[in-house]
Formats: C-alpha cells, structure tokens, sequence
C-alpha cells in the first residue's frame, strides 16, 4: 500500500520573541491542521489520526499537544491525536509513523505533524538530570559541543562554517523573494496584542512599549538580509573560547508549526484528493552520542537502501542545518561537493530557523515543493537528532 502525500504545509516562521511568539504553540499548529484540510476541501471527520511531533512538553506544550491542537482546531472529537519526541527528528519520525500505518493498512488517512514555539516554551525547559548509569558510560555533551568535534574531526574551518551559513541566509531570500514557499506556507491569524496576563505580553518590546503584532503573518522573517562575511566573522565562539561554532553558523531558534497529510491511495481516490508525491522509504542510524550529529549518511544510506535507489537519484538532498559543520561533515562523508547546488536549494535551519519539532514536517513540505519546481522524481531529506540518532525518508514526486 502506498502512502500518499496528498499536501504538506507550514506556517511562516517567526524569530524567536517576534511575531508568532504571540501564538499559544497548540493554538499555531491548529491553524495549520485547519489550512491543510482547507486547501484540500476536507472534512476533518476524515482524518483518523495526527501525530504531532513536539520537543518541549512542557506548559502550553504539555497534555499531549497533538490532541490539543486537534481541540484547538474545533476538529471533531472523534479525530485522535498523538504526540512523538525524537528530539530534533520528532515530525520526520512522524511521517515515519503515519506513512507506516498507511502502508500497513490500518489507518488510510493520517496526518504528520510538528510545532515547537520556542518563544514560549524554552528550549530544555523539559529536561532534568542524566543518569548516572549514562553518564558513566558515555561523556554526555551539549549539542553545541558535538558541532566543534565534527568540525575539529572533519577538519572544517571557522571559513568554511560562515560561508556556508552565508549561502544558506542568501539561498532562502532568494525563495521568499521569488515566491517558491508560497505554496506551503499557510497564513497565520495573529491577536492584536496579547491578553492580560499572557505570558507573550513582554516578548514583543520597542522602546519598552509592546507592540502590537499584524492582524496575519505569512513570510518568514528569521532570513536575514543585513547578514555579511564580515558580521559573520565578527561573532564570537559560543561553544569553546578558541572553537568555530558561533550563533551565526548554528541553527536558530525559532517559532514554527508544519502539518503533512498522508493518504492511502484507495482514500485519496474515494476522498477526491490530488496526491503529490508519495513517501517510499524511511532510514533510522544510532551512532556515538558524545558527537552525536553525525549520523546522517548512515540513515540516508539505509533509507535509500529501502528504496533500492542510491544518492545519485536523488534531485534534492535536504540536510537539516542543525549546525553548518553537521551539513558539511554529511557533504563530505556522501562526496557531494560536486552537488551542493542540490543540498538545501531553499536555505534550512540556520537562516529559515530550527524550530525543532515541526522541521522534519517542514523540511518534507519545502522538498515536495522543490521537486515539482524542478519537475524531479526523487528526494530525500535527513536530520540529526540528540543523544547520537538521524533519521531519513526518501521521497517520489507523483
């Protein structure tokens, strides 16, 4: 049974305290569960399941966010909700998930989900102390660390790191400006200014005095234009005095919700839907969780091994830009210096934003879309995730 992408979607994201930090994370993703089937003309009651990947469940992404959000949304009590941590690869795990079941014949219309409002919901806010048995086993670091051992083993310069973040910052500006999200991003209804007691009522700040945030938000705003070689190479290590990881060569935080809808075909067919492409294969890799980022090409390798297709199909290879040192140890262990035209054609994580739970749902939509503006067949998209996992899934545009 195929599992069908009948559509996949997004919102704009926003920088962190900018302007979605003024949306609940349940709330935000239930604006694009809405979108999603609005654009499709389907009936929510159709929808047998969403999984939703979330980082941070904690406070407002806490009680199960996925079913939250489906409440949220005013969908049907009926429709169930789940809610998945694979840490960064949590919404990629999700299409995992609901392409599985599809594939499997028990469900034939699920959704993947991902929302993180870091905003709001601070980053390791959930997290508590490692296990001493874990501890004792393996020297358990900060992400931020694993980065400087990939660049300091793969031999990448502080040079290298900024120029690519460059790139990555001019290579989304240049698809916001020529329309190419036009097509995944659903518009976001925003309050216009946040109620008494909201905890987002400081975050928007000019001269002291809050803002009111615009009625609809619908481009990204973490891109950023004034960026140079020169402010990049001004900013300080942020992880090792002496290191080459700075803020500007990492991802960044960010807010941001994405919703797929997998179908099978029978439902599609039965449902009226335009499927777009279909996902063929899926790849997990474990790997040492001290470096722990540099399990990409063991995952892709397997994913495509699934698929029986090698990287040299592959249109459009979509790395998470976790960090660009993670980006780069992927370009050089896979020998796609050749390609990098074909890495990341949209930009990622490091000017788009991170934000962590819906960017593997994010990724998928930004892919399907770049496969059909360059009417290609094949591609795939992988992350690393924490404590030393990656995760892949290949894709064929239909």
């Amino acid at each position: 049974m195929d599992a069908l992408i009948v559509d996949a979607v997004r919102s704009p994201i926003g920088r962190k305290n900018g302007t979605l930090s003024v949306v609940r994370g349940d709330d935000l993703a239930a604006q694009v569960l809405n979108g999603l089937v609005a654009r499709n003309e389907l009936d929510p009651a159709q929808i047998e399941d969403v999984q939703m990947g979330c980082v941070t469940q904690v406070g407002e992404q806490g009680w199960n966010v996925g079913r939250m959000a489906v409440l949220a949304a005013g969908w049907p009590v009926e429709v169930s909700a789940t809610t998945v941590d694979r840490q960064c690869g949590s919404s990629m795990q999700t299409n995992f998930n609901a392409a599985a079941a599809v594939m499997a014949g028990q469900l034939d219309v699920v959704v993947s989900a991902g929302v993180e409002s870091m905003s709001r919901v601070p980053m390791g806010s959930n997290g508590g102390s490692v296990s001493e048995r874990v501890t004792a086993l393996h020297d358990i670091v900060m992400q931020g660390t694993s980065a400087e051992l990939l660049a300091e083993e793969w031999n990448l310069s502080r040079e290298a790191l900024d120029d690519y973040s460059l790139e990555s910052h001019r290579r989304a500006i240049a698809a916001s400006d020529e329309g190419r999200f036009r097509r995944e991003i659903v518009p976001i209804e925003l309050p216009e200014a946040p109620p008494p007691g909201d905890p987002s009522a400081g975050l928007l700040q000019a001269g002291g005095t809050a803002v009111a945030a615009p009625a609809r938000f619908a481009v990204d705003e973490a891109p950023r234009r004034e960026t140079s070689a020169t402010a990049l190479a001004a900013l300080k290590p942020a992880f090792r005095p002496d290191g080459v990881v700075t803020a500007g060569n990492s991802s960044q935080i960010v807010d941001g919700a994405a919703a797929v809808l997998v179908a099978s075909e029978p439902a599609a067919q039965r449902l009226g839907l335009e499927p777009r492409a279909r996902f063929l294969s899926f790849g997990l890799a474990g790997v040492d969780p001290t470096r722990m980022l540099h399990g990409n090409p063991q995952a892709m390798a397997r994913a495509l091994a699934k698929a029986g297709l090698s990287l040299d199909d592959m249109s459009v290879i979509e790395v998470n830009e976790a960090f660009a040192s993670v980006v780069l140890q992927t370009v050089s262990d896979l020998h796609l210096a050749e390609r990098l035209d074909d890495v990341n054609p949209n930009g990622g994580g490091i000017s788009l934003g991170h934000p962590l739970g819906a960017t593997g749902a994010r990724i998928t939509a930004t892919l399907v879309s770049e496969l059909e503006r360059r009417n290609a067949r094949y591609g795939i998209a992988s992350m690393c995730v924490g404590f030393g996992m990656a995760i892949a899934g290949v894709v064929e545009r239909l």
